[in-house]
């Protein structure tokens, strides 16, 4: 059997520990996992679904009530002689009347019990409802796997984008520093009167533009740490940094159709609208019953007594008790019809599903192949723009090229770190959704990644002090044996 990794990793790599004041990708997910509202929220759906079972079988169980009352009760009798009718309602009206000749008052005691007990005998109905039950709750099951396995990428998404935010920032930095001291050099050519008060001003507007972009990306660093925060509900002050040795390779099985199989079978999102498909069948089932007869056994015991009379009545009764539906004014046959079309918008939804997982995973998986090969040649863009700008400071200083050319030099390098940054992140990230799509993305395979962080004493930092991430330049200069293997 094939064994599947989200990176050319052995999952038995021994861990570091953690340096206390920084967090590392599994911690955050421990965090999100027992944190995230919205998963704890989904936790609950779950157990409300489940419990519905129970509601639906109940139905099937013997129902038994008691009723009791007891009543007290008074009547008045009054016996009138003489008048006639008119006389009659003008004493009704207060006016007049004849006169009473006596009236008798009662008052009485009644109190009874009964108990009864029905047990359904047949009813499809209640049957099928159990089933139902049972398969909506095996389809939340997989939905809340599902958003399980989606918030574990998103925590990793959001880790990766904060290292990545950390890297570009060093980059601006790097490049701000750069062309500050691009300015003051020719500042002091343009005070001796060396270079001409264009190339002064395309120094400045250098960097300015370099500046503005520093300001840019250190709001946005604190941005993505927010992010962290929002899936745990925990702040993170530092977080460790991806060790430049990570190895780059394409992924495995290096065949596209096994990650399709995968899919095939293991997506959960597929797997959740695959038990709608279920779900809805039971409901068609459920109206279906509507035609059906029903029977139940019926079993009473009542007790009455009255203070007016001596003793007390007493009643047992048992039998059987049918029900045949007959007509209900079409209903029942509407709501057949309309559960059916649900099972058919059931069943294409998971179509879309299937389609969607079946393009995704062969998007995900060709980008990753790239992603191999766009890391490897932006690691040689990076050296041959850094040698493209040693050679161009080298021929301004010997009057060969112009300020421009120095300034175009520098942009093309700063842009091509960050381009080589990006492409380890888009990797990495690629790589993950590559396996979420193929239903094997799990805590384990978190566990992989992290033990490619570096865990020491310069971690990366909410406020985006401490150490670069991007080799030291120096000038012009950079140490491409740091840019990983």
């Amino acid at each position: 059997m094939l064994k599947f990794r989200v990176l050319p990793l052995v999952l038995g790599v021994s861990l570091v520990p953690q340096v206390a004041s920084a967090a590392d990708l599994i911690s955050i997910a421990q965090d999100a996992l027992t944190n995230n509202a919205s998963l704890l929220g989904d936790q609950a759906g779950v157990n409300a679904t489940k419990e519905g079972e129970g509601v639906a079988r109940g139905a099937l169980l013997p129902q038994v009530n008691a009723n009791a009352s007891v009543s007290r009760n008074h009547t008045s009798n009054t016996e009138r002689t003489g008048g006639d009718g008119a006389s009659q309602l003008l004493e009704q009206l207060g006016m007049s009347g004849a006169a009473s000749s006596g009236s008798e008052d009662k008052t009485h005691n009644e109190s009874s019990v009964t108990i009864q007990a029905t047990q359904s005998l047949f009813n499809a109905t209640n049957w099928y409802s159990l089933q139902a039950a049972k398969r909506q709750t095996a389809q939340q099951i997989l939905n809340f796997s599902n958003n399980r396995q989606t918030l574990l990428f998103d925590v990793a998404n959001a880790y990766f984008t904060v290292l990545r935010a950390k890297e570009l920032l060093d980059t601006d930095r790097a490049a701000e520093a750069a062309y500050k001291r691009q300015l003051e050099q020719v500042q002091e050519q343009f005070d001796v009167g060396v270079v001409a008060a264009t190339d002064l001003r395309e120094a400045e507007a250098s960097y300015d533009s370099a500046r503005a972009a520093r300001i840019s990306q250190e709001s946005t660093l604190t941005v993505d740490f927010d992010a962290l925060t929002a899936l745990t509900g925990k702040q993170y002050p530092s977080i460790d940094k991806l060790s430049e040795d990570m190895p780059i390779a394409p992924p495995k099985p290096a065949n596209r159709e096994a990650w399709v199989e995968m899919g095939n079978s293991q997506n959960l999102a597929l797997k959740t609208a695959r038990a709608g498909i279920d779900s809805a069948r039971a409901n068609v089932a459920i109206a279906r019953a509507g035609h059906l007869p029903t029977l139940d056994a019926v079993a009473s015991w009542s007790y009455g007594g009255t203070s007016r009379y001596r003793g007390f009545n007493k009643q047992n009764q048992i039998g059987l008790q049918a029900s045949i539906p007959i007509y209900s004014g079409g209903a029942t046959s509407a709501q057949v019809n309309q559960n059916t079309y649900q099972l058919e918008q059931a069943q294409f939804q998971a179509e879309e599903q299937l389609r969607r997982t079946v393009q995704n995973i062969s998007s995900f998986f060709a980008q990753s192949n790239n992603n191999v090969l766009s890391v490897e040649a932006q690691k040689r863009a990076v050296v041959s723009n850094r040698a493209s700008l040693k050679a161009t400071q080298d021929g301004y200083e010997a009057g060969t090229r112009t300020i421009l050319d120095v300034l175009n030099s520098q942009n093309s390098y700063y842009a091509s770190l960050q381009a080589y940054s990006s492409a380890r992140y888009d990797y990495v990230l690629n790589m993950l959704q590559l396996r979420q799509n193929a239903g094997i993305l799990d805590v384990g395979t978190l566990q992989t990644l992290n033990g490619w962080l570096v865990k020491d004493n310069s971690p990366v930092r909410l406020d985006g002090k401490g150490d670069s991430l991007v080799p030291a330049i120096g000038d012009a200069s950079i140490d491409v044996n740091k840019l990983g293997s």
